[in-house]
């Protein structure tokens, strides 16, 4: 699975013009399957996801994780991260996961870390959605689980 999070101060998703998805202070994590992928990966994922240091200390180093300061974590499917632009132009997106795989990962992932952690949102799988953050730091950071 591929995600890209991204620390926010706040983060919100709309699907027509409705907040389907908000939190405040935390990460913002978007997400992709792809077609190797299973349930191991994306607990993997998301286990990675809750116990990577990427928030500051008393010192102003990242020591903490998102467990430790109790933020939020939005989780938003983006099947473009799985785009390939070395043949033109025009981006392939045919490392992504079918719809179907990716639709029961996707709501796995939720699954799984709803029940790993308190303050978990979503947006909605293959919805037309707009993403709305205010990144900290900035802190965005690429990860990759098998």
């Amino acid at each position: 699975m591929i995600a890209l999070l991204q620390r926010v101060r706040e983060a919100r998703v709309e699907v027509d013009g409705a907040v389907v998805g908000a939190i405040g202070p935390g990460l913002l994590m978007l997400v992709c399957a792809e077609p190797g992928d299973g349930e191991a990966s994306a607990e993997k994922l998301v286990a990675k996801v809750l116990k990577l240091r990427v928030f500051g200390d008393e010192a102003g180093k990242m020591n903490r994780s998102l467990q430790d300061v109790g933020g939020g974590l939005l989780i938003v499917s983006q099947f473009t991260l799985a785009a390939d632009t070395r043949g033109g132009n025009r981006p392939s997106f045919t490392g992504a996961a079918p719809a179907e795989l990716g639709r029961r990962l996707y709501e796995h992932t939720l699954a799984f870390a709803r029940g790993q952690h308190a303050d978990v949102a979503s947006g909605r799988f293959g919805a037309d959605m707009q993403v709305h953050l205010v990144n900290d730091g900035p802190v965005t950071i690429p990860l990759r689980v098998a």
